[in-house]
């Protein structure tokens, strides 16, 4: 089997790394401009994180070679280049047969769009899985175990992926028919994180570490519902699971920017930095404008975005949160 990773970014890479014996040929495509001398000639990578690929992986920035009989391409962009990677892969010749998993957490801006909402626009005969949970890159690139969701409406995919896919004690994969959840588990809590790198920086304790993952929590199941989402897949590893593993830990991108932010560092310098994407930060703006949408009150995201796009002081975002009108704790079971 082939396997076609699309996009030569730190999960990208590491993805190909891990899935590399699993598949007789495996391929990585980028854009010219995105791939190093160091990984076209010695499989290479050494920021933002070192990943060694093996000498049978093929990196390449010719789309139509880099599809051509795959039995999967896997998908790992960032979400904003989602659909140009999309109409790429259409102008490539990619089959409809041929399995396009996404791997990238996020909503596209304006549209509000999902990642399989988006593929589906362009390629709307594609047969598609949407693959999230708790997977942060420096532990899967030292090989410890996690777990992860393979969703699709279509039952045969998620399994046939599943299997493919899997990597024994390290890498455990369950079949899921949720993609709603599973996608909005794995996006919306890039936004929390971001809460968390903050709370922590602040000094806060974990007292607020667990009111605010628990409060955060809330507006992911309350906005993910009316979005047609099951509420028990958002409980499991897309939703709760990704949810703990991010915003437990400083190597999360956006549990990073938090943290940054709370230093009264600005963003364009947090993301000049960071050197990579935190898909954390685009998605604070479209759950807020979500949130409008569907009036839903999404009371932490809303502080994220304030202190992502405007100039409030974390002191006062503390306040504001803190200080909000008494209310019901909300139950959904």
């Amino acid at each position: 089997m082939k396997l076609t990773v699309l996009g030569a970014g730190c999960w990208g890479l590491t993805l190909a790394w891990l899935l590399t014996d699993n598949f007789d040929e495996i391929v990585v495509w980028g854009r010219a401009q995105d791939l190093s001398e160091d990984l076209i000639n010695n499989k290479h990578c050494s920021k933002p994180l070192e990943v060694q690929l093996k000498d049978k992986v093929q990196i390449t920035s010719d789309m139509k070679d880099a599809i051509s009989d795959a039995d999967i391409i896997l998908s790992v962009v960032a979400t904003s280049g989602t659909r140009d990677v999309c109409e790429k892969l259409k102008e490539a010749g990619i089959k409809s047969e041929q399995i396009l998993v996404n791997a990238s957490k996020g909503i596209e801006l304006p549209s509000l769009m999902r990642m399989s909402e988006v593929i589906k626009d362009v390629l709307p005969e594609q047969k598609l899985a949407i693959l999230s949970g708790p997977t942060l890159a420096k532990e899967v690139l030292a090989g410890l175990p996690t777990a992860a969701s393979v969703a699709s409406d279509d039952m045969e995919v998620a399994e046939f992926v599943q299997k493919a896919c899997n990597v024994p004690s390290k890498f455990r994969l369950y079949s899921n028919n949720d993609v709603i959840g599973v996608e909005l588990g794995g996006s919306l809590k890039n936004v929390i994180a971001i809460a968390s790198g903050f709370a922590h920086t602040m000094g806060l304790g974990d007292n607020c570490a667990g009111a605010l993952l628990t409060r955060g929590m809330a507006e992911i199941v309350r906005v993910s519902i009316q979005l047609g989402a099951n509420p028990s897949t958002l409980y499991g590893l897309s939703g709760m699971g990704d949810l703990i593993a991010t915003c437990s830990s400083p190597m999360s991108r956006n549990y990073t920017v938090g943290s940054m932010l709370a230093k009264g560092k600005k963003i364009n310098d947090i993301l000049a930095e960071l050197g990579s994407v935190a898909e954390g930060v685009k998605t604070s703006k479209a759950i807020c404008e979500l949130a409008k949408k569907l009036n839903i009150e999404v009371p932490v995201s809303n502080a994220i975005y304030e202190a992502v796009y405007t100039d409030i002081t974390p002191q006062a975002l503390l306040e504001k949160l803190m200080n909000r009108k008494l209310k019901e704790e909300e139950r959904y079971v």
